[in-house]
């Protein structure tokens, strides 16, 4: 049986592809034990310096596959098979210390959405809808509420999540919920060049950097400050930044530059 997910990896960028367009991509208990997997795979490979998520088809995540969330006899109640592997996955892309892109190939619905606000980065072409649909099927976002809150404004979370209204990507933009929106002839150039700036910075550097923008918020300005003189004072002494500095001053790239 072939993978929903694939791997690529070039110039140190893993690009993982969901590939399930019959039913939009959407997460079936396979293709998230695929896309974990597929994870796994980035995170532990040394040459992987970051991830490229996206899909293919004209849809990049239309969220659960509702065919599997239907309760029979043989399955009973309680069980929900997008539970499966769908938390897991979630950490391992908002915890992941290599930077992770999403590349929305197309539209996203409800838990795929989930996917792209646990992303650090996502660009989208002009032409995509977006929409949290949950409550009209009489579920709610549950899951994805953990990254999503964390990204948008909470006035239109209340919004979007209440209503299920679709939107499109100049709003998503708006909110938070995208980093960029582009022409969809644009899109993989605009990817292109946040790789290329991701791939400059060191790994330690990035990984620490992507703790602090996500927990320094929450933490007084005077704890923060006291945090941050130790870690600024470490990170210059690091053997990553006396290379980075060296590099800088010889004018040469870094040693970590693919």
């Amino acid at each position: 049986m072939s993978s929903l997910v694939h791997k690529e990896l070039e110039g140190g960028v893993a690009t993982i592809t969901l590939d399930s367009p019959p039913n939009r991509n959407a997460l079936s208990v396979r293709l998230l034990g695929d896309l974990e997997a597929r994870l796994n795979w980035a995170l532990a490979e040394p040459e992987v310096r970051l991830i490229v998520l996206t899909g293919t088809g004209p849809v990049f995540c239309s969220g659960a596959d509702l065919k599997e969330q239907r309760v029979t006899p043989a399955t009973g109640a309680g069980d929900a098979p997008v539970t499966a592997s769908f938390p897991e996955i979630l950490a391992l892309i908002w915890e992941s210390p290599k930077p992770v892109i999403c590349r929305l190939n197309g539209t996203a619905r409800a838990g795929g959405l989930g996917l792209v606000a646990a992303c650090d980065f996502a660009i989208a072409p002009q032409t995509a809808s977006f929409a949290f649909t949950e409550v009209r099927l009489g579920v709610v976002p549950a899951m994805i509420s953990v990254p999503v809150l964390r990204r948008l404004e909470p006035r239109a979370a209340a919004e979007y999540f209440l209503t299920g209204e679709v939107f499109d990507a100049a709003r998503a933009v708006e909110i938070g919920l995208l980093t960029r929106a582009v022409p969809e002839e644009d899109l993989d150039a605009e990817v292109a060049r946040y790789a290329e700036m991701l791939v400059k910075g060191g790994p330690e550097a990035l990984a620490i950097t992507k703790r602090l923008v996500r927990d320094i918020p929450g933490i007084s300005f005077e704890e923060g400050l006291r945090q941050m003189t130790a870690l600024s004072a470490q990170r210059f002494t690091s053997e990553e930044g006396q290379e980075g500095i060296a590099a800088f001053m010889e004018k040469r790239p870094a040693k970590w530059v693919p």
